[in-house]
């Protein structure tokens, strides 16, 4: 596709930076011992090790003598609750655990190769869960890549790729914090808004178990990802002709429905069975607290963290949703955006734990690329094409010299205020003043 080469070159500059990052802002560098598979990542990963290496789901014995060895849990040991029947269940979904399943294979052929512990954390295994994310990533870019071209041109695919992952916090948690959902989950949308432009197009029952079995593994990563049906669901339906179209097709292949909710339900079927295992319920409350009636907006215009004060560009990612008018996608994408971000807003625990930038909205981003094309196209075929061009090149130096402060901790994880951040705003040498503007931590 050779008119097609700019978007290509743009998907293989943003893996290769994606690579680089993962091996400059983390225990990578230097080829120095790593743990990728740490704090909550812990929780998503130990799945793995309990069933293939440990034989123990149920108590989860040996994750104490793992810890000892390695120093994953934070201390504590959070990630498990004890039972009153004696077991001890985790609060975390296993579908990252699915999604590691072939890296944690080869991590522990290697481990056997080199003569390092087959125990699921030695550093083979560090290794493979690390680039897991960036390999599921760059896949999805292509497919999103794909997906694009049908609608924007090969320039204004080629901006948005590198911008949705090098201009945003997307960059930190696909490359350096990888091993916790959202990379993950960037993948699985973008797969699925690839497979639901197909599906429209030529349907077929093998698209239909793809769309069915990427909502069941995102929804068994976080359950709020269920959200994602909206993009299938409501594709198609932007105006009254095409909306009695789309249900029509939709009638005419009644059965691809069935294999899509079949799809959905095996992959979340794992979930259920280990409750059943280890709890001795189909269902076990995980306890997370929700605030829907009065949600958090410090999450997106907050000092902590806020989404558009520490990556700006999202700002222009929701602006597009102004410019969809007439796409296929124009109600998929504006109810998915809105119900997403207002349950990501909502959610209790609103500081989502040390981040760069807000951190939970980072999955939903290739949904984002869509209306956020729409706005480039507009302002590369108008007279404001070059202040587009140089605002977008601002904005993503910005972000990776902020992704730098952050890693180097200028940008502090969890302690930050709009004082602080304007203080060492592009400072490439704060003072020790400008440091003690952080907030006090957080008990």
């Amino acid at each position: 596709m050779r008119s097609a080469r700019f978007s290509l070159y743009a998907v293989l500059i943003t893996g290769s930076v994606l690579l680089w990052t993962r091996f400059e802002y983390s225990e990578y560098r230097g080829w120095s011992p790593m743990k990728v598979t740490q704090w909550d990542a812990l929780g998503y990963y130990q799945y793995l090790p309990a069933v293939l290496i440990y034989g123990d789901i149920e108590r989860q014995a040996w994750l104490e003598g793992v810890d000892s060895v390695y120093q994953l849990s934070g201390g504590s040991i959070y990630q498990v609750t004890e039972l009153p029947n004696g077991n001890r269940a985790t609060k975390y979904f296993c579908g990252l655990s699915l999604l590691q399943a072939p890296f944690f294979a080869v991590g522990h052929v290697a481990a056997g190769a080199s003569g390092a512990r087959q125990d699921g954390f030695s550093w083979p295994y560090q290794w493979a869960i690390g680039l897991s994310p960036l390999f599921y990533v760059l896949v999805s870019l292509l497919l999103l890549r794909t997906m694009l071209l049908r609608y924007f041109s090969d320039v204004v695919v080629a901006v948005t790729v590198i911008l949705l992952v090098l201009a945003t916090n997307a960059i930190q948690y696909i490359s350096v914090d990888n091993t916790q959902t959202h990379g993950y989950l960037f993948a699985l949308y973008a797969a699925q808004l690839y497979f639901t432009q197909r599906w429209h197009e030529r349907p077929s029952a093998w698209y239909a178990l793809a769309i069915g079995g990427l909502i069941g593994l995102a929804t068994v990563s976080r359950p709020t990802e269920a959200l994602m049906l909206f993009i299938p669901l409501l594709w198609n339906t932007h105006e009254k002709e095409a909306s009695r179209e789309k249900w029509a097709l939709v009638r005419a292949h009644l059965p691809h429905v069935a294999v899509a909710a079949f799809a959905s339900f095996i992959a979340f079927f794992p979930q259920l069975l280990y409750w059943k295992v280890v709890t001795g319920s189909w269902v076990y409350d995980v306890g997370s607290k929700w605030d829907f009636l009065n949600p958090h907006w410090r999450v997106l215009v907050g000092g902590e963290k806020g989404w558009f004060i520490y990556t700006p560009i999202t700002i222009f990612l929701v602006l597009g949703l102004f410019f969809m008018r007439k796409q296929p996608w124009r109600k998929s994408v504006l109810v998915f955006t809105l119900l997403n971000t207002w349950v990501i807003i909502a959610w209790h625990d609103w500081h989502y734990g040390g981040s760069y930038s807000s951190r939970a909205l980072v999955q939903g981003y290739p949904v984002l690329a869509l209306p956020f094309s729409a706005l480039l196209e507009r302002s590369f075929t108008s007279r404001w094409r070059w202040p587009a061009l140089a605002l977008c090149s601002y904005l993503l130096m910005v972000n990776l010299f902020q992704i730098k402060q952050y890693n180097n901790t200028v940008i502090h994880y969890d302690r930050m205020n709009f004082e602080a951040y304007w203080a060492v705003y592009l400072d490439a040498d704060p003072t020790e003043a400008d440091r003690a503007l952080l907030d006090p931590p957080r008990r």
